[in-house]
């Protein structure tokens, strides 16, 4: 028996990788190769009609489902080397024959994406989870109670992808002469860095056509740890939709994952949603230390002016985040998130 040390050892298993690795690759050629072959066939046969834009609700696998204008949806293929679509892509597609009550379609391009939202799939690879989204939606409760640097968190998030993140309180109904004064002070901390925010109760009907009103005309997402009511806030918003509502837990006070595939919703009251577990929780899961220093919005600039291009904005001389932080125009509170964020970037 080879020992793990053995060179030739490595050299068999680095074959059979290699092997494996082409093995695959030509099983996913082949594949392509059937498909464009199969598309073909139906243009010749004049079973593609004219090319139509479209909105990919949805993706299972192989195929997305695409909406056109008249909210008509076709099963769609995808031509090869379109790369990764995902939902919310605006595409090309010609519509198909029908069967089975299901209306086939081939995508043949993909526009170009305003934003997107992206994070590592099971082999480390950075993936987009879902695109053109015009507003983030943070949602945080008293109950789960919301900190500050988790909140951060998720801004620095939403500020690499250049979607406007609205820091959305949930569950008012729960503030008490105890914590409202925190999350009040929490807010305005917030709404000081220019970031817009809400405030919701389900059952405040004011609240919800707040909400609704501002949700109109825009593709939004959802995000927040769990346990904060994004389930039932989607639910109310969708109430033909019957997405099952995760429950609280009494004990642990944290919520449970409840979606399973990522989908576009259309509210009643206007706006698309697109929802997934992926997109609920999303984060830091691909951050570099240049990325978390742009999600502070405040700290970014004034970065850029320091005597030293590598500052760690620790001691050294001319650190203008330090001498701004002396001077009151930043808070320790989000400096010291910041650093925080920093110092967990490799358990992310």
């Amino acid at each position: 028996r080879a020992s793990p040390k053995n060179p030739m050892a490595k050299r068999k298993l680095n074959r059979r990788q290699a092997w494996r690795v082409e093995k695959i690759q030509g099983e996913k050629a082949n594949r392509a190769d059937r498909k464009e072959k199969n598309i073909s066939e139906q243009l010749n046969a004049g079973e593609l009609g004219d090319e139509s834009h479209g909105l990919i609700i949805a993706h299972f696998g192989a195929q997305v489902e695409v909406e056109d204008a008249e909210r008509n949806t076709y099963r769609c293929f995808l031509r090869a080397n379109l790369g990764s679509l995902v939902t919310g892509d605006k595409v090309v597609f010609r519509p198909g024959p029908e069967s089975n009550g299901v209306t086939s379609g081939v995508v043949e391009t993909v526009l170009e994406r305003n934003s997107e939202l992206s994070r590592p799939n099971p082999y480390n690879e950075i993936k987009p989870v879902a695109a053109n989204i015009d507003v983030i939606l943070l949602v945080i409760a008293p109950e789960p109670e919301a900190h500050l640097n988790l909140i951060d968190r998720y801004l620095v998030a939403a500020e690499n992808c250049d979607i406007e993140p609205i820091i959305l309180l949930n569950k008012t109904d729960l503030l008490s002469e105890k914590n409202a004064p925190r999350f009040a002070h929490m807010l305005a901390h917030y709404e000081a860095l220019g970031y817009r925010t809400m405030r919701m109760c389900s059952h405040e009907e004011s609240s919800l056509a707040e909400l609704k009103e501002f949700l109109n005309g825009r593709v939004s997402v959802f995000v927040g740890q769990s346990g904060v009511g994004k389930s039932s806030m989607i639910s109310t918003l969708l109430p033909g939709e019957h997405l099952r509502v995760g429950a609280l837990s009494a004990n642990t006070k944290k919520g449970r994952h409840t979606t399973t595939t990522a989908r576009l919703y259309h509210f009643p009251a206007g706006g698309d949603l697109i929802d997934s577990p992926g997109i609920r929780e999303f984060g830091l899961w691909h951050m570099s230390p240049e990325e978390v220093m742009y999600g502070f919005r405040e700290l970014r600039n004034i970065a850029g002016v320091c005597r030293f291009r590598d500052c760690a904005h620790e001691s050294e001389p001319g650190c203008a985040i330090r001498d701004a932080l002396k001077k009151g125009e930043i808070t320790q509170q989000r400096f010291d998130s910041y650093r925080r964020i920093l110092s967990t970037l490799t358990e992310l």
